[in-house]
């Protein structure tokens, strides 16, 4: 919907957006006047929620707004004028009346409005069981207001471009309380932030291109400075000569073009100087404004959470509220909608499992009201979330009984497992220790979908327990999906990245302490033998050769598994910004995704799960390589060179590492002029390029190599995303030897084409 549309035709909607953040205000005060029904604070907040509300409904003519609200109004001024005490009944009924409000906000909620008038008996009952208070559709005796300012009505319709839900991120969503104006709310599409974040990035690189033109500065103002002082000295030696005037003043002339050349010089230096500095300061804050965007609090996810987990002990004849810390986590949008589901299963399942009746409770010597515990907490890039219970535990016994019940495990093995390989078990599918199905559990599937949510957000989840004291689950995810803190290694000459999530620690191994067990090789660290492989041959890079003393290994863990990974060497900790390899190129192996490092060069991320499935599947065929440390084979043999020419940066690096593992020199242009100028100065024995492309297209670069007597025996693979008929035939007749669709390269398609056109990369 345009702008111009949203002021002709947006006032519903618009206060569809206010009913949905005044609904939250009155959810969260009336849970608070439930547990301190005299909290004055929380008394003149929901009030004013409500009576904002009315004064939107009555702007936008939706009577039965105007009612629900106005009565929940009456409510809320009688206990702030202490004539009235808020009894769970009565927070009963609000919290029904703001789910009505929010119904009846709802475009095409037809129902919500045909249940005002039982909702406005039930209050006139609980106001004044004497006088009940007759329905009525509207109150024309009062003026129409306008919210108040502590409460904005509505977003300004000309500034708002609504969007899905599940396409918008919200930028700012801010209400304040007392005299002070609400702050603007923006609906910004997450493509448009990822674009954002991802421009961003690449500014923040390209600031950095401008240090080696500053450093080149720098020495020609030393060399111009050695040339001035090699003149004085000339200009010496030529006045004791009693050479001519004409020479003499030439030389003068010459120093005083060069003494002005000096000053342009100094000056053009201090301007780059200082320009490069306000272009890295001024691109950091982008960058870091543009990650701020992503981030939202924690508290985000949990609108709704505190009234689910109150309304689900009622309905299971508890009380129980929720107690949340660190809710102004930051955390990335992305992260947050995906917790959304497993947070939820974990409350119910808190709820519903955790927590006893209130004569349970009391006969244990513990309050009649449970408590659940939700702290949120930043650590190495990972968000913790610990979720607690004051509840029984789990009963063990039940559980040993229900394991081998399901015929899980022998009963001599369960009665020998630990507490913690028993908790294990109700993360399996299908199991429960309910014993008959209600509409809260019972049906197994809870823990099992959570755990397989988190580690979908490469995260974890523990769960701990205390008989009779209550459960913990422990989940560790990362705080967005956008950004990832990596460890940058060196494998066959190239960076890799290893997310810090998912390492262990890093070592220097003494070559005499790598051991052959069982035909693998391990090291001793800690107490365990770690098994030790090579991430040349995971990744498909040339072995390195490197001294024999040490081993660099990262210790990658994944859940109980533990590797260790031999590198070349360990660049150092960076925070990138994950770039998305293109969908088209499908799944590449061990890899999940690229970004760019300060000097603009291309680092692929690693996925470490499909890394550790790569292992295994090395171990159970039987060709894990071991880590030589002696020179190896073919050493001075000249590789076969190839260029790639693509304007597009990630098949243009996806091309030359796919083919630098299997041992080609590869060399790189980001168009087809760039490309023929490099064919031009340099011997190649392949070409293979793009078709689409700035300055100079495919066609025209493989037309001009087949004219030039020194290339026209060249051979030339078309690598396009085109893939029609018409597309294929043109790339031929200009004179290449092969034509090859992007979307091949999730097979060996590229690598077998080239071994098919040049042979092997040292033939």
């Amino acid at each position: 919907m345009t702008p111009e549309q949203m002021r002709d035709a947006s006032l519903l909607e618009l206060f569809s957006l206010e009913a949905e953040a005044q609904t939250q205000v009155l959810s969260a005060g009336l849970l608070a006047l439930e547990r301190n029904p005299a909290q004055a604070d929380q008394l003149e907040a929901c009030m004013r929620a409500a009576h904002s509300l009315k004064g939107a409904a009555r702007i936008v003519g939706i009577d039965a707004g105007v009612s629900v609200a106005h009565v929940m109004e009456d409510c809320l001024v009688a206990a702030q004028e202490q004539r009235l005490l808020l009894r769970p009944e009565h927070i009963d009924a609000l919290l029904q009346g703001t789910d009505l409000l929010m119904r009846i906000a709802t475009p095409g909620d037809l129902q919500g409005e045909a249940a005002v008038p039982a909702f406005l008996v039930q209050m006139a009952a609980l106001l004044d069981p004497a006088a009940p208070i007759v329905p009525r559709p509207s109150l024309p005796a009062e003026p129409a207001l306008a919210p108040p300012p502590a409460y904005p009505p509505a977003l300004p319709v000309a500034s708002v471009e609504r969007e899905p839900e599940s396409e918008a991120a919200t930028v700012t969503k801010t209400s304040r309380r007392g005299g002070e104006g609400g702050e603007r709310v923006l609906r910004v599409t997450a493509d448009r932030l990822n674009s954002l974040l991802d421009l961003s990035s690449k500014s923040l690189v390209e600031t950095q291109r401008l240090k080696p033109y500053l450093a080149t500065l720098q020495r020609l103002k030393r060399m111009h400075g050695q040339g001035m002082r090699a003149l004085d000295g000339l200009r010496g030696q030529l006045e004791g000569s009693a050479q001519n005037v004409e020479v003499l003043e030439a030389l003068a002339q010459t120093q005083r073009l060069l003494a002005e050349t000096q000053q342009i010089l100094q000056q053009q230096a201090a301007d780059l100087d200082e320009f490069g500095w306000q272009a890295s300061q001024r691109a950091q804050l982008l960058y870091d404004t543009a990650l701020a965007c992503r981030m939202r609090p924690f508290a985000d996810v949990l609108t709704g959470q505190s009234r689910m987990v109150r309304d689900l002990g009622r309905s299971l004849g508890k009380q129980v509220q929720l107690l949340i810390e660190g809710d102004k986590t930051q955390v990335d949008r992305d992260v947050l909608e995906r917790l959304d589901a497993p947070l939820t299963h974990l409350l119910r399942n808190a709820v519903d499992h955790g927590i006893e009746s209130p004569e349970q409770r009391l006969l244990a010597g513990k309050p009649a009201d449970g408590t659940l515990r939700l702290r949120a907490s930043h650590q190495a890039g990972l968000l913790i979330l610990e979720l607690t219970d004051d509840g029984a535990g789990i009963d063990l016994e039940r559980l040993r009984r229900s394991i081998v019940e399901r015929a899980l495990s022998p009963a001599e093995t369960v009665a020998q497992m630990s507490e913690a390989e028993l908790l294990t078990f109700l993360f399996l599918p299908g199991f429960s220790l309910r014993e008959q199905v209600t509409e809260v559990s019972g049906r197994g599937v809870g823990l099992d979908a959570v755990q397989h949510m988190v580690r979908e957000l490469r995260g974890s989840i523990e769960l701990t327990q205390s008989p009779g004291h209550g459960c913990c689950f422990h989940m560790e995810v990362p705080l967005t999906l956008s950004v990832v803190r990596s460890l940058v290694v060196e494998v066959g000459s190239e960076a890799y990245a290893f997310p810090l999530a998912h390492i262990e620690r890093t070592l220097d191994v003494p070559a005499q302490s790598i051991v052959q067990i069982e035909g693998r090789q391990h090291f001793w660290h800690e107490d365990r033998h770690i098994g030790l492989v090579a991430a040349s041959q995971l990744l498909n890079r040339p072995p390195a050769q490197g001294d024999a003393d040490s081993l660099r290994v990262v210790v990658i863990r994944e859940r109980e598994q533990l590797y260790g990974v031999a590198v070349e060497r360990l660049i150092g900790e960076r925070v990138l910004v994950v770039m998305p390899l293109d969908p088209r190129l499908g799944k590449v192996q061990d890899i999940s995704s690229g970004a760019l490092l300060d000097d603009g060069s291309v680092v692929l991320i690693i996925d470490v799960e499909d890394l550790l499935r790569s292992v295994d599947k090395l171990l159970s065929t039987g060709r894990l390589e071991r880590i030589e440390r002696s020179a190896g084979a073919g050493r001075g043999v000249p590789r076969k060179r190839v260029l790639v020419v693509d304007d597009s940066l990630t098949v243009r690096e996806l091309q030359r590492k796919l083919l630098s593992t299997r041992g080609y020199e590869v060399a790189v242009a980001v168009d087809g002029m760039d490309g023929w100028n490099a064919l031009r100065g340099e011997d190649f024995d392949l070409l293979i390029t793009d078709i689409d492309m700035p300055r100079m297209d495919g066609i025209e670069l493989v037309t001009l190599v087949r004219r030039d007597n020194r290339l026209q025996s060249l051979p030339v693979m078309v690598v396009s995303y085109k893939d029609r008929e018409e597309d294929r035939r043109r790339g031929l007749d200009a004179g290449a030897d092969y034509y090859l669709a992007k979307a091949s390269f999730h097979d060996d398609a590229l690598l077998d084409a080239v071994v098919e056109l040049i042979g092997g990369a040292q033939g």
